[in-house]
């Protein structure tokens, strides 16, 4: 190659740098003069070293089923047993029937303001500044404390499995440790595949209980109805509503899909999934396990097939706790480089900012874990502070012919 040709590829090389800095300039400033729910997060992704935007639609779907199915349908046979049968079926196929149409709304919205990334950015738009900060605040709650609810299940996992065989704080510290490490990848299809090992676990962990509990069949009696006193009653609905809380994570996975207009089938298949498999695990559990059914519903199995169904629920008893953390630190991670080009750069600050955060967030997951050491009291704290607010409550406010 001759000199001249150097001098004109090394020209050429100066012209597209230079022309990409001014492109990032522009966005960058473009992004200033945007209020926070006109900017979209991930920005024109053609030139970026990490794409956001490349989820499909069964993808999404997979995520969905994993953050949602897990927890919350160890609870419900007992919820059934403090309901009773008929009571308890109406409740969790009229909440499947109203989270299905609360999660259209919120794709309806997202349709309506494209670059709403979270709760908070739709606060925004609803009530303003304060509203930005209160749901901002409320989703960050939300989410932790339900990245603790799966450190705890994964405490009681582990004393089952190893007998009690060593301090409960051991286990609770390699819980955080574990979802720590696979919460690291900054994208949610990298963190897609993990949730269809999830699905296959809590279907093969709910399939071992019913099994093992209809062949040994431990039931005392099981009731249509229940005449219960309000805090039973309470507690049992709020573990329904809590099986249905995945909405606060939706905005999210809306904004990572490839095409949005893929969301309700992402939609549907969450929620066929999910009110077919509550309803029939609940009612056969219970059925067989009767009015002393445990919470989670694995325990009440026999001291074998339980270690089985522990050991078979492993992946999703983290996996779940890994999307809901990973979409915890997502949020505070766009909060703080919105409307700068550093989210899609392999950089030491980009990088070093989404680890902090993650494990920032874990330790304080694993502190309430070690806090509140009661499954069924957590399930319902969480819920009656956030569940029901985020996924039936608010969305009210979100409907086309209510937002602004």
């Amino acid at each position: 190659m001759s000199t001249d040709q150097k001098a004109e590829e090394s020209k050429i090389n100066q012209d597209i740098s230079l022309r990409n800095n001014n492109i990032d300039e522009e966005q960058n400033e473009i992004s200033k003069e945007l209020p926070a729910y006109n900017n979209d997060p991930f920005g024109d992704e053609e030139f970026s070293d990490v794409k956001y935007k490349v989820m499909t639609w069964w993808q999404c779907g997979m995520i969905m089923i994993a953050e949602t199915i897990s927890l919350g349908i160890l609870s419900l046979p007992s919820a059934v047993a403090a309901l009773g049968i008929a009571p308890a079926v109406v409740i969790i196929v009229s909440l499947g029937f109203l989270a299905t149409y609360t999660g259209y709304v919120i794709g309806q919205f997202k349709m309506k303001y494209p670059h709403v990334h979270n709760m908070a950015d739709a606060g925004e738009i609803l009530w303003g500044p304060i509203g930005r900060e209160l749901l901002g605040a409320a989703q960050l709650l939300f989410l932790v404390f339900i990245m603790g609810s799966h450190i705890l299940t994964f405490i009681v996992m582990m004393n089952t499995l190893t007998d009690h065989g060593t301090c409960s704080i051991v286990f609770g510290v390699a819980g955080m440790i574990l979802s720590l490490v696979l919460a690291l990848p900054r994208t949610l299809k990298n963190v897609s595949w993990l949730s269809i090992s999830s699905f296959i676990s809590i279907l093969a962990a709910v399939f071992v209980t019913m099994i093992g509990i209809a062949i040994q069949h431990p039931a005392k009696g099981i009731d249509i109805t229940v005449k219960s006193d309000l805090y039973h009653g309470f507690l049992a609905v709020s573990n329904i509503v809590f099986a249905y809380a995945g909405h606060v994570a939706f905005f999210g996975f809306i904004s990572e899909l490839k095409e949005p207009a893929g969301y309700p089938k992402a939609l549907y298949l969450l929620q066929g999934s999910n009110t077919t498999l509550y309803v029939v695990s609940a009612i056969v559990i219970y059925i067989y396990g009767g009015r002393d059914v445990a919470s989670p519903a694995l325990g009440s199995t026999g001291p074998v097939l339980r270690k089985v169904a522990y050991g078979v629920a492993m992946p999703t008893i983290v996996i779940a706790g890994v999307i809901n953390g990973h979409v915890a630190s997502k949020y505070l991670y766009v909060r703080i480089f919105r409307g700068t080009n550093k989210m899609s750069q392999r950089t030491f600050a980009s990088l070093g900012t989404w680890v902090g955060i993650t494990v920032v967030l874990w330790v304080i997951a694993w502190i309430i874990a070690e806090a509140i050491p009661v499954f069924n009291n957590l399930l319902s704290l969480i819920t009656a502070l956030f569940a029901s607010w985020f996924t039936f409550v608010d969305l009210v406010y979100m409907c086309p012919a209510n937002a602004p």
